[in-house]
């Protein structure tokens, strides 16, 4: 079975996201800031030996990968399409059952924590996701929504912007409640 493997860039310049038309996850997201987190992931794990690679998240249909700096992004490009697609066609797993997907929401059952979480999978994940990343809430505290930033989000120039000017603006006019939001 022929795998494609897709390079499609990021807001980051320093994450590449690569689409692939094979099924990764059912659902949610892996997000490895190091090898050391990816017992368990054999894809990540096989991703992480390349040089230059410092992060790698899965998700349903794509991965994303951070590098050390513009520099080695060429030589990481050309060794990510073709581990991916070769760790694929080879029908090896990408995850153990042990392990599971994050992007699970925290256990916050509030109105206003069922409303923020509400608004996130049906508006604002898919947009993120898009550029390769994940926002995931954590937690609401005092007039404040803590989400966690994964994938091509984490040290993303824009990914304050996207938080304060995109995703606070907008809850805070759909919920009353709210007041500021903040990365964890």
């Amino acid at each position: 079975m022929s795998i494609s493997v897709t390079l499609e860039f990021t807001p980051n310049p320093d994450t590449l996201k690569y689409v692939v038309s094979a099924p990764l996850l059912e659902r949610g997201v892996l997000d490895f800031t190091d090898v050391s987190q990816a017992e368990g992931a054999p894809l990540a794990q096989r991703l992480f030996a390349v040089a230059g690679v410092k992060a790698v998240m899965l998700a349903t249909d794509f991965v994303t990968v951070t590098v050390t700096g513009q520099e080695v992004m060429m030589e990481v490009n050309a060794a990510m399409l073709r581990e991916i697609r070769e760790h694929l066609e080879a029908g090896e797993p990408i995850v153990t059952d042990a392990l599971k997907p994050q992007g699970e929401h925290g256990e916050d059952n509030s109105h206003v924590a069922q409303q923020v979480i509400a608004i996130l999978d049906a508006q604002i994940r898919p947009a993120v996701a898009r550029d390769g990343g994940d926002i995931v809430f954590d937690r609401f505290e005092n007039g404040v929504v803590y989400l966690e930033l994964k994938g091509s989000c984490q040290g993303c120039p824009s990914s304050t912007a996207t938080l304060k000017m995109g995703i606070e603006q907008h809850l805070r006019e759909v919920i009353p409640e709210v007041q500021q939001v903040e990365a964890v």
